[in-house]
């Protein structure tokens, strides 16, 4: 499997699909989430496959969206180019997907992990949604994951100061599995990966699946309804100069309009 963003580096009985745009610390485009997806599908189907673990580097698990390639989108832009249907086929993979992540997973980068179903965390690791920082809000299930997991109170406060928090106060959390130094975090997620991989494979799935059962109707509805207010937003002057002064790297000037 070649790709012009992830490596996929298959060690039987697991695989790591590993984020590569280490000049832009792994930023998300289209291309690559679209290539995650084909990876993550083609491990799915592969019977040496028990368990796969998606990762980056160790300064950069992904810092977030290519800001770039969608700053001066509309809504109709968003609505029609259908996005998040790749980040859909992500949640349909029936093996179990372990985040190892160091360094940044910020925006984007922080959903994907948090769709994952275990992380393993090295110390350096920073989780955070700053998308209010650039006149927009998570649109990949960040609202609605940190809420699953954390509780509203603190998801209120990733969601709405864009502040990012350590991989201690995430686990503390109970949004990480463990925390190891930034040498072993990889190693540490691949001892937890060939356990998983070790046991009973029929069983291993419907596990994942049950455990996944008890947040899937929630999940649903609110994907649909944080995806809307994600693309509405694309309509404002505040996103389009959040987004702009990021590019620019200055301060914004928020309007309210």
């Amino acid at each position: 499997m070649t790709y012009q963003y992830i490596l996929v580096e298959p060690e039987p009985p697991i695989a790591v699909v590993r984020f590569n745009r280490p000049k832009v610390l792994n930023a998300l485009n289209q291309t690559l989430i679209g290539e995650m997806a084909d990876a993550l599908e083609t491990l799915d189907r592969d019977e040496q496959i028990g368990c796969i673990i998606l990762t980056g580097n160790e300064r950069a698990f992904a810092a977030g969206a290519d800001i770039t390639e969608m700053a001066n989108a509309t809504v109709v832009d968003q609505m029609s180019g259908d996005q998040f249907s790749r980040w859909d086929r992500v949640r349909r993979i029936k093996k179990p997907i372990i985040a190892a992540v160091s360094g940044w997973a910020l925006g984007g980068g922080c959903e994907i992990a948090l769709m994952c179903d275990m992380i393993v965390a090295s110390e350096s690791a920073r989780f955070g949604q700053p998308e209010i920082n650039i006149g927009i809000i998570p649109g990949a299930g960040g609202t609605q994951r940190w809420a699953q997991l954390v509780g509203k109170a603190r998801a209120m406060e990733i969601c709405l100061t864009g502040d990012p928090i350590t991989a201690e106060e995430a686990r503390a959390w109970g949004l990480v599995n463990r925390v190891v130094p930034v040498e072993l975090y990889l190693e540490e997620a691949k001892t937890l990966a060939r356990k998983i991989a070790s046991k009973p494979p029929l069983a291993v799935r419907q596990a994942k699946e049950a455990v996944n059962n008890v947040f899937n109707d929630y999940l649903d509805k609110g994907l649909t309804f944080e995806r809307k207010n994600f693309y509405m937003l694309f309509a404002t002057e505040d996103q389009k100069e959040g987004m702009a002064a990021f590019v620019e790297k200055r301060p914004a000037q928020w309007k309210g309009q």
